[in-house]
């Protein structure tokens, strides 16, 4: 019998919780569960993750993100580590390793996040490419981590304000990467149409 189940690209993603007491035992980190959750119920793709618990030192933290990177991850999401507080070095670990920025991931991300709380205005998330990888900072709350992966959606499930997820795809579609599909339930991944494969392609 013949299996005609569409198949997707597999893809290697990298999770990175930055977290001074997580990654010291003080507390449970939550970061890494939420990435993983969310996108396994996102993608329709076969993942292979890279989990990374490290503490807010901007070198360690650049160098995860090179090692992730340059060892074939299409896509890294951070969480954690994106405030004004001392000890928040995210964005400049990220932008450290970056050959191009990607600033309007960091602007919709403090677009949705303002529906929510004002201090959203704080938040300094910022997104950038490294060779053929994707690397975005997210929040560091597991809520507000799905807010803006997702966006902002009406009682009958209708989107009012797109999540940064639906741009990935294609971001990483023109960088050089796998073909990602997503379950729309959860993200619908917005393409042109001249380049959208047939499912399973």
């Amino acid at each position: 019998m013949t299996d005609n189940t569409p198949t997707c690209e597999p893809v290697k993603i990298g999770i990175v919780s930055i977290s001074d007491r997580a990654s010291s035992g003080v507390y449970e980190d939550k970061g890494l569960p939420a990435l993983q959750d969310w996108l396994a119920r996102a993608l329709k793709n076969p993942i292979s993750f890279e989990p990374r618990l490290i503490p807010d030192e901007q070198d360690s933290i650049s160098a995860t993100l090179i090692a992730l990177a340059d060892e074939g991850c299409s896509l890294v999401l951070t969480t954690g580590g994106t405030g004004p507080a001392p000890r928040d070095v995210t964005p400049e670990a990220t932008l450290a390793v970056a050959h191009k920025e990607m600033p309007g991931f960091g602007e919709q991300m403090r677009r949705i996040s303002q529906h929510f709380v004002p201090t959203a205005i704080l938040s300094r998330q910022v997104a950038v490419v490294r060779g053929q990888c994707l690397i975005i900072n997210l929040p560091g709350q597991p809520k507000a981590i799905a807010e803006t992966l997702e966006g902002l959606k009406d009682s009958d499930g209708q989107q009012l304000v797109p999540g940064i997820f639906a741009a990935v795809p294609y971001c990483i579609d023109l960088i050089g990467g796998p073909y990602l599909e997503t379950h729309d339930s959860v993200c619908k991944a917005f393409r042109p149409k001249s380049a959208v494969r047939p499912q399973g392609t």
